[in-house]
């Protein structure tokens, strides 16, 4: 066991009261989280469909199914291990046609980022591995043995919009012809060296790894795709007048939600432009400030 599950859970769930605004979840509702993680959205939700209600919460990472089931202890709640992308299969399996309201929280957990062997992260040198399911597909590090230059860049650019793919693929295949780069510390010093230093007010910009890492994580786990398959069953998994909510983390996954909830033949949306956090909450949780939320209602 994790010394995050051993600990108990550190994240903060990201605009809990717009999220409950929302989606007005009632006694007797049956709502999905379709990604659990250390379940604070999910035990806001759960207190709330009380009496008679049943909450369905989904991740693939069977770490944070373990971390969150002590905070739900005695409330109505089902744990699936199972990708957001399998939500239709997992209603039939439960021998559920259609539910109230799904929350997908796209960010990433800071119990998941905090472990530093899980990769995700370059504040400590840890194994480059990034999967959200630690038992299943190609690591980080195998990916970048794997890859030609070109593929990589276009990892970089596509995924993390960075300016500068085309120098890092290339340092990446030239180093690993003599060793291969298989930890955080050795990535990120890598990116660090083929990205300009910024100069002048620019100098407190993100570090030049976050977005190599970010695009990473995403070829990884196949977010985008997963993405996807989450909107392209939603409309078979709600009830007509159910909610959908979804927060992401950068533009490549909110464009994809925005462009979804656009239909008006399947959506109503609730949320003219994204929800963002207050500068309350950013000062009390950081990693709130990049998130944005959407939220549609099924025609």
């Amino acid at each position: 066991m994790s010394d995050a599950v051993t600990a108990g859970p550190r994240h903060v769930p990201v605009l809990p009261a717009e999220v409950l605004e929302l989606l007005a979840p009632s006694p007797g509702q049956v709502i999905v989280d379709a990604t659990l993680g250390a379940g604070g959205h999910a035990r806001l939700l759960a207190e709330r469909i009380l009496p008679g209600g049943q909450l369905i919460a989904l991740d693939r990472d069977p770490a944070m199914l373990e971390l969150a089931r002590p905070r739900l202890e005695g409330l109505p709640v089902t744990l699936v291990a199972a990708s957001f992308d399998q939500l239709r299969q997992v209603l039939d399996d439960l021998g559920i046609d259609r539910v109230d309201a799904v929350l997908a929280d796209l960010g990433i957990s800071s119990d998941q980022l905090d472990e530093a062997a899980r990769g995700f992260s370059f504040q400590q040198d840890a194994p480059l591995d990034m999967r959200m399911n630690p038992s299943v597909g190609e690591t980080a590090a195998g990916l970048l043995r794997r890859l030609n230059e070109r593929d990589l860049a276009d990892i970089f650019y596509e995924y993390g919009e960075e300016r500068f793919s085309r120098r890092i693929a290339r340092k990446i295949v030239e180093v690993r012809q003599r060793q291969p780069v298989e930890t955080t510390g050795q990535l990120a010093d890598l990116v660090r060296r083929c990205v300009p230093r910024p100069s002048g007010r620019r100098r407190h910009t993100i570090d030049p790894a976050t977005r190599v890492f970010q695009a990473l994580r995403i070829a990884v786990n196949d977010e985008l795709s997963a993405l996807e398959g989450l909107l392209s069953v939603l409309p078979r998994c709600l009830k007509p007048g159910g909610r959908a909510a979804i927060i992401s983390f950068h533009s490549l996954e909110d464009r994809r939600v925005k462009q979804a909830f656009r239909d008006r033949s399947l959506w109503e949306a609730l949320t003219r432009k994204p929800v963002e956090a207050s500068e309350d909450e950013m000062q009390r949780n950081p990693r709130a400030r990049s998130a944005k939320l959407r939220v549609a209602r099924r025609g």
